[in-house]
């Protein structure tokens, strides 16, 4: 008999920069700019828990790596869990972030991920703005990124987008920005470097009710 799983949820604010051009192709089911998809991602828990275990004002990051589309799978990543959670809520993100205890997102980003590596406990150093496209991550010795919002290549004025998914997975509606930066040395395929490439800001709220 398998094993019960614990009822969780979180939400909060999260930044996703990747090597994809701005839109990024795969958020309509179409193939990557460049063939493959590298990434870099951090959300910050603003409510949550695990069970009676508390998670709010928490963070978590990741690196991710996949040789050719994300549907393909065989993508190699890596979590970066907030240095500041107590035993528990190591545990408790851990657990969550695995996929083993449901939920759409870590399922299936667990699926397409077999390469999953040993989660590191690091500082999170983390700012994002959703309103005005602007965002920042600094995990020292493994990733950062710098997002800014997207301007007009002819006369500079900010240009705001948005990507509205009603049954999306990840998120319902998302801001598009521009990643000035995007830095990873996790080792391997997860070693990369791009400039001004994709960036979507949104709010996220994921349960496995």
């Amino acid at each position: 008999m398998a094993a019960a799983k614990t009822k969780w949820r979180i939400a909060g604010e999260g930044v996703v920069t990747c090597n994809c051009a701005w839109g990024c192709p795969c958020q309509f089911n179409a193939l990557p700019t460049t063939g493959r998809c590298q990434a870099v991602a951090a959300h910050e828990i603003r409510k949550g828990s695990y069970g009676s275990t508390s998670l709010a004002g928490l963070r978590f990051a990741q690196v991710l790596s996949w040789p050719g589309p994300i549907h393909e799978g065989n993508g190699t990543r890596v979590f970066i869990l907030d240095e500041g959670a107590s035993a528990k809520q190591r545990e408790a993100l851990t657990a969550i972030t695995s996929g083993q205890h449901g939920g759409a997102y870590f399922e299936i980003f667990a699926a397409v991920c077999p390469n999953t590596l040993a989660p590191l406990f690091r500082k999170i150093e983390f700012q994002t703005d959703r309103e005005r496209r602007t965002a920042s991550l600094r995990i020292e010795g493994v990733a950062e990124y710098v997002a800014e919002p997207i301007k007009n290549p002819v006369s500079g004025e900010v240009h705001r987008a948005r990507i509205v998914l009603p049954t999306g997975f990840e998120y319902k509606e998302a801001e598009m920005g521009n990643a000035t930066q995007i830095s990873a040395k996790a080792g391997g395929d997860l070693n990369f470097d791009y400039r001004d490439t994709y960036a979507q800001l949104n709010a996220f709220d994921w349960t496995n009710a």
